[in-house]
């Protein structure tokens, strides 16, 4: 196994611009740091107070109107997006999360982020099967009612694909947060611990291994080490408490709690046991950090401590103007809990600590949230977690000090937005 990063300090920043970065001015330092109060509007003769107003005149649609409920329609912009440009077809792509519309840890599964290799599989509930082979002492098959008789358990975890951020390696390329960390989502799933099944099959001593194979034309497969496997790893049916979508797997996906998100498979048909991973499939291969003298850090499931301010940021620009303002952000860690985030107002030159508000879980999004009085001068913001094991996040210049800019995958890295005085947002890096 290589050697990693491990980002238990703050990494000097040396100085310079980089691209499109920006000369931190020593206003920037002093853009208004104490928290303030006040943010409820004067009275006034406002009409929206004052007259009754259309939708307090007339009935509205009664119970029988939206069976399954959706959100409000002056909502409808909250959804996922897509890249066009970055895949040739869609059935072999991906899109994100709108994480910058969201608050709380909770992600609702409409907007849970897709992947898939060769698109949706429609799997009906009575035809689905879940094999377990290979070696172990007894070959078996499940049924979704079988799995539905077993002890069941609830955890919530996030799943983050390993290219996320990945895009933004050789510089700041795209501007929104949905963009740049939206290949995150955050869920409580239920579910049989893989355990369960894995002991009920009985795994033989040189059992080291596990291939988990899915029902999409892909057959999709990942290799995962018996350690992980027996410790905390799922197969789940439900998510916020309602079943899979099909986009997320329908009927039951696997959850590998930290891990990156490509192992997670998907309308998962197989487990087979082996004594090594299966080098010649692809999943041993593709998914590793090559470095810049051209060597490559393999097995790096883990996803280290990150974090993101979703407000301000490009798609969520200030539009209220000067005063009470608040920023707020996502933070996790693949290896426990968030323990602190200090967010920067002048890009990494002062650091004060947010407020975490909300459930603390092992392998599971945290909320921050960091009020100050905006005057209008513009503003470098950065967030950075640490978690409970130490590890602080890096900047990315320290990550490409380690790893050069060759990789795609496990960008960790400091984000910055610059918000200009009128409030709106863009994609920047800082030296």
């Amino acid at each position: 196994m290589s050697e990693e990063f491990t980002g238990r300090a703050s990494a000097a920043r040396p100085d310079g611009p980089s691209r499109r970065g920006f000369l931190r001015g020593a206003g920037l330092a002093g853009a208004g740091l104490v928290a303030g109060t006040g943010a409820a509007r004067a009275a006034s003769p406002d009409p929206l107070i004052t007259e009754v107003q259309p939708w307090a005149q007339f009935l509205g649609d009664g119970v029988d109107a939206a069976p399954y409920g959706k959100p409000s329609r002056h909502e409808a912009h909250v959804i996922r997006r897509n890249v066009e440009w970055l895949t040739a077809d869609t059935s072999s792509s991906v899109n994100f999360t709108p994480i910058h519309e969201l608050d709380g840890i909770i992600t609702p599964n409409g907007v849970c982020f897709e992947r898939h290799h060769a698109g949706v599989a429609d799997i009906a509930p009575q035809d689905y099967r879940l094999m377990i082979n290979g070696l172990v002492d007894r070959e078996l098959v499940f049924t979704l009612q079988d799995l539905l008789r077993l002890p069941r358990e609830n955890h919530v975890y996030f799943l983050e694909c390993a290219a996320n951020s990945g895009m933004e390696w050789r510089g700041a390329q795209l501007n929104g947060a949905q963009f740049t960390h939206g290949m995150i989502h955050n869920c409580m799933y239920t579910g049989v611990t893989l355990r369960t099944l894995l002991n009920e099959a009985g795994v033989k001593p040189e059992g080291s291994w596990l291939l988990a194979e899915g029902a999409d034309a892909s057959a999709m497969s990942r290799s995962i080490p018996m350690e992980k496997a027996l410790d905390d790893c799922m197969i789940a049916f439900k998510m916020n408490g309602e079943a899979l979508r099909p986009e997320q797997g329908y009927p039951v996906r696997l959850v590998v709690p930290g891990w990156e998100g490509n192992m997670w498979v998907k309308w998962l048909r197989r487990l087979e046991v082996g004594d090594a991973p299966w080098h010649h499939r692809e999943e041993t291969s593709k998914y590793t950090d090559l470095l810049a003298d051209g060597r490559a850090r393999r097995f790096t499931w883990e996803m280290h401590a990150k974090s993101v301010i979703t407000n301000p940021s490009p798609q969520a620009p200030i539009l209220h103007g000067h005063g009470p303002t608040v920023i707020t952000g996502l933070a996790w860690s693949g290896v426990g809990k968030i323990a602190r985030v200090d967010v920067s107002l002048d890009g990494g030159r002062n650091w004060q600590q947010a407020r975490l508000s909300g459930p603390s879980f092992d392998k599971s999004l945290h909320r921050f949230y960091f009020e100050f009085d905006w005057d209008g001068r513009e503003l470098l913001l950065q967030s950075r977690a640490i978690d409970d094991a130490g590890y602080v996040q890096p900047t990315k210049d320290a990550l490409r000090d380690f790893r050069g800019v060759s990789s795609v995958y496990h960008n960790n890295g400091i984000q910055t937005w610059h918000v200009h005085s009128n409030g709106e947002a863009e994609n920047v890096e800082v030296s």
